[in-house]
């Protein structure tokens, strides 16, 4: 960015986000993330495989504060069996009760930081994104106008912090790497903000919705 540069104001963000998001909907067959992996890991990758994921969902939680706009990440625990650690949207496996992904995001991001279902506005969805965990997620994009009142759950995060809108809305922050794994090097994104470094699915998902900004 130059000098003469300037960032857009969060309500200039704000509809942008939601002209992103307008013409998303849940139904099926949904899009899968591109995942720009080499051939030979993205030709397992099959429809039939993708079928075999269980679905999750997870919650984007953009908080409005008057002229601000960022996005609540979570820090898991270290108790955790998977993913101990690593930061990540409020989200999980979906259950039996739940109806739709959203059901799924919402409930989960009530249990794991208390964020009220009622006070979230669906703006929409990103694509599908499988993980290496084998899970095929579900990303749901919330508006929440104001501070929400959050009640952690210690047993699952660990911390909570967010990360301004504006820095996520530009590709040009994030870095892509590549990680050796049998033999094969998978990309994958990275965001960092101040000691938080933002990277896999996460990254990958915020990536995503990096890319719909330019074009809002």
């Amino acid at each position: 960015m130059t000098s003469a540069e300037t960032l857009p104001s969060a309500l200039e963000l704000e509809r942008r986000l939601r002209d992103a998001l307008r013409d998303t909907s849940l139904e099926t067959p949904r899009p899968v993330a591109t995942m720009e992996m080499p051939a030979a890991l993205d030709k397992l990758w099959t429809a039939t495989l993708r079928a075999s994921l269980r679905p999750a969902a997870v919650l984007i939680p953009v908080i409005r504060r008057g002229a601000e706009l960022a996005v609540l990440l979570t820090v898991r625990s270290a108790n955790l069996r998977s993913h101990s650690g690593q930061i990540a949207f409020p989200g999980g496996a979906r259950d039996a009760g739940d109806v739709t992904a959203v059901d799924n995001a919402l409930r989960e991001a009530q249990e794991e930081v208390g964020i009220d279902p009622h006070r979230v506005e669906v703006l929409g969805y990103l694509d599908d994104y499988p993980t290496l965990s084998r899970f095929l997620v579900t990303p749901v994009v919330g508006l929440i106008d104001g501070a929400p009142e959050l009640r952690v759950d210690d047993n699952e995060v660990a911390e909570v912090f967010e990360v301004p809108f504006a820095h996520i809305a530009r590709r040009e922050n994030f870095e892509r790497k590549l990680l050796s794994r049998d033999g094969i090097n998978v990309p994958f994104y990275e965001l960092n903000w101040r000691q938080y470094r933002v990277w896999g699915a996460t990254a990958g998902m915020l990536w995503d919705l990096a890319g719909r900004m330019r074009h809002g």
